[in-house]
């Protein structure tokens, strides 16, 4: 480890939590305005996301796909539900689970969001190279602090 002052650890230039909490914060800021046209927040598009990836899921599923507990993602499901974009039902095989799938409404959104990305990608100032690194580096800390 690097010989450092304690104190030094303790300004905020030198963490690494602060600007990944800052860029998490400017992203979503950057997806606002395409989400608010499709009446979404960004944790209502990342379980949509989810929902045209693999429809019909488990709560529990969706949850861990997303890191969400269902006490985040329950109230996350019912306003989707009131918008009419998914239906909540129980499984066939265990009533315990609750299974999400996507109604016709929810489906033709997806094609209303398939330039979000892009559009917001184009906003980070990033080139694609060094986007695709910081993604994969990223997932690896992630994955790192999920197992550990």
């Amino acid at each position: 480890m690097i010989n450092i002052n304690k104190y030094d650890l303790l300004k905020l230039d030198n963490q690494l939590c602060f600007p990944i909490y800052v860029a998490s914060k400017e992203i979503i800021k950057i997806y606002k305005p395409y989400l608010k046209e499709l009446n979404l927040t960004y944790t209502q598009y990342i379980v949509m996301m989810v929902l045209w990836e693999e429809d019909n899921i488990s709560v529990k599923d969706i949850g861990e796909k997303l890191y969400l507990d269902s006490g985040t993602l329950t109230p996350v499901l019912k306003k989707l539900e009131k918008l009419n974009l998914i239906e909540r039902r129980r499984s066939e095989e265990d009533e315990r689970v609750l299974i999400i799938s996507l109604t016709e409404k929810g489906k033709g959104l997806k094609e209303k969001a398939s330039e979000i990305p892009t559009k917001a990608f184009c906003k980070t100032g990033l080139k694609e190279e060094d986007a695709l690194l910081l993604k994969d580096k990223l997932s690896e800390l992630v994955k790192n602090l999920i197992n550990n």
